[in-house]
Parts: C-alpha cells; structure tokens; sequence
C-alpha cells in the first residue's frame, strides 16, 4: 500500500483530494498548520489509513519523519495568490520558496512527487495571448514569481510530475469564496452586481474536483507522465471576466455587471492556455464551468461572509 503525504491537506484542493486517496487504497498522512481554524477533515477522521499532524512545513524536524515514510509526497501547503502573498511577502516566501527547497534537498530519487504550480505564470501571453508549456513564463505576481523557481527546482528531481493549474472554482469543505468564479458568483448571489476591472481579460478555469481527479489520474499514469509538466484547465472555459458574468447571469438574471469607467486591476493575467497535452494524456475534465456556478449558488445557501453586520 502506497503511503502519500499531503501538505497543507485540510486546505482548499487537500480537504477534497484526501478523502479521495483514501477511498482508492492509500495511506495518507496530512500535515498543516490549521491556520484557518478549519474542519475539512472531521468526515476522514475514522478512517484507519489517516493520519494527521499538527505541524508548520518550514520546520525541517516536523518534515523529515514524514517524509521518510512517504512513497508519494504532495506538496499543497502555501499562501495562495497574489493578495495574500502581498499582505505577508515573509511567510509567503518560507512557506511558498523556502520550505519547498528544503523538502527537495532531503527527497530521494525514488519518491514521486506530484506538485501543483499555476499558469499564472504566462502573464500575459504572447500577441495572441496564447499559451502552451512550451510558452515563455513571464510571472507578474511574487506568488506567480516563486511557483516558477520552485517549478525549475521540482523539474530537476527525476520523479516529478508539475501541474499547473488553472483558476480554480467550485464547492469544498475548506471554501475558499476569494477566488474568481467563487467571488464573482458569491457576488451575484448576495450583492446582485459587480464593477469589472479590464473585464475583456482573460483567463482559464479548472473545478477543484478535477483538480483531485489529475492528481489521482498522475498515480494511475504515473510511468508515462513522470518528468512533465502539464497545464490542466477546462478548454471550453478560457473567457474573460465578462463572459464569466454572462454564465452567471444565466442562473442568478437579476445580477448586473458594470466595466468600471477609472483604475485598472493590480492583476494583470491575460492568456488563453491550452489543455491538450494533459488531454492527450486520457486525462478528460468532468466539471463544467455551469455546473460549478449551479454547484456555488447551492453552497451559498449554507454560507455567508457576516461575521461584522446584522443580517
């Protein structure tokens, strides 16, 4: 039985891979800080193959033991996107930069190592803002700066797979609402509008589901695609910032979207990325953009930001 450990797993992507790697046979170990006071991880606790520690992954003598049991390590634990990063440049690095490289320096050549990187890395693309794995990085965000060093590093290890992964939406136990899809839907479901900063902009999406089912995918494939990397997004849902808000509308009518007349966003992307070398793969998205926004307006049923206000 194969022992994978995840890092940072009771966060966004991890509390919906784990429950997943133990259905299929895994032992699975998580470590995380729980810095977000999360639960995402109640509904595994009975399950014998799961293990969890209490942990911070910059700190070597935490890491090393897990390590050392681990066939499969997947390393999810960061500090998300642009904004956070910036409001914490320190942790970001540590925990982004510096803990992933030492994680490397003590890895063994047989251990296979499954990362999660970003295609945010493109920028803003070429002429036509088109993007293969081939395509020139030009990272605009610190986040988007250190995830391509990292990448270069994990690339050099002879079983490494990198996915880099589109804007990632959907429902999951630790619900992140500061994504796109899932802010712009949140938005239209409480607020009913939304003001658009250079909403021709671009980019790809991807359900944190089929998210889990590539890494899952990577284990079952793993002798074909080991040393690779590979953008994973769904191809029919490269839009804009626009068209988002016209696929919301579909399923909220009442909710308004303006382009604001003054400013610009602090991020830049812009890129169209292609899919089909992971496709070529059989690795095939099951989870439409639609069905992510059908699937977000359930879940705001159930949750709502209010912790300062009355209603």
């Amino acid at each position: 039985m194969k022992h994978i450990l995840v890092t940072g797993g009771a966060g966004y992507l991890g509390s919906t891979m784990v429950p997943e790697l133990l259905n299929a046979g895994y032992k699975v170990t998580v470590i995380d800080n729980f810095m977000f006071k999360q639960t995402s991880l109640n509904h595994v606790c009975h399950h014998p193959n799961f293990e969890v520690v209490k942990g911070d992954i910059r700190v070597e003598s935490a890491m090393l033991p897990l390590m050392k049991k681990a066939d499969v390590i997947i390393p999810l634990a960061a500090l998300v996107g642009a904004p956070l990063c910036t409001k914490d440049p320190v942790g970001a690095t540590t925990i982004n930069h510096d803990a992933i490289m030492m994680m490397l320096k003590h890895v063994s050549k047989d251990q296979i190592l499954l990362m999660p990187t970003t295609n945010s890395a493109y920028g803003t693309g070429d002429e036509n803002n088109y993007c293969t794995e081939e395509s020139p990085l030009r990272p605009i965000s610190q986040y988007a700066i250190e995830k391509v060093e990292i990448e270069k590093a994990f690339m050099d290890h002879p079983n490494s797979i990198s996915f880099r992964l589109a804007t990632v939406f959907g429902m999951s136990p630790r619900m992140r609402i500061d994504l796109l899809v899932n802010d712009f839907t949140y938005r239209a479901v409480y607020d009913r509008f939304v003001v658009l900063f250079e909403s021709q902009f671009k980019r790809n999406y991807i359900h944190v589901r089929d998210v889990m089912r590539v890494f899952m995918h990577a284990l079952n494939n793993y002798d074909t695609m080991k040393g690779q990397i590979y953008n994973v997004g769904l191809s029919d849902a490269n839009v804009s910032k626009k068209e988002l808000c016209e696929h919301i509308a579909k399923h909220v009518p009442e909710f308004v979207y303006l382009d604001a007349p003054v400013g610009k966003d602090p991020d830049q992307r812009n890129y169209i990325v292609s899919n089909a070398k992971i496709e070529a793969t059989g690795f095939k998205q099951q989870y439409s953009l639609d069905a992510g926004i059908a699937e977000l307006i359930k879940g705001y049923t159930m949750i709502r930001n209010s912790l300062y206000g009355n209603l």
